[in-house]
């Protein structure tokens, strides 16, 4: 479940950053080339402003939506009995023999 959810998080945040590239906050962007004259066949300026904020706002939304499931996901699986290799080597550690200090070398120049 995981990964499936850091699949869809990747593809999210791309077309997230696609969209936003899209759009100008000064009223430029794609939604001004969209603005010819006269009547126009995308719906206007104004529509196109509105889908690319309604975009925005729910691959915002879906983002942190399958940022929870993802971090909701891990945090059954380490419940589950599977724990991390930090915890195995603190666990298994000696901690009656004393760490080997470095050496230093001094070589003559």
């Amino acid at each position: 479940m995981y990964f499936i959810a850091v699949i869809f998080i990747l593809i999210i945040a791309i077309i997230l950053i696609l969209v936003v590239l899209v759009q100008n906050s000064k009223g430029g962007g794609l939604s001004s080339s969209f603005g010819g004259g006269g009547g126009n066949q995308f719906g206007g300026v104004a529509q196109t402003n509105k889908f690319l904020e309604k975009a925005t706002w729910g691959l915002a939304i879906a983002l942190l939506f399958f940022s929870l499931v993802a971090s909701i996901s891990i945090t059954s699986k380490q419940e589950a009995g599977e724990q991390s290799n930090i915890y195995e080597h603190i666990q298994n550690y000696d901690f009656d023999t004393k760490p080997t200090v470095p050496v230093e070398i001094n070589i003559p120049e």
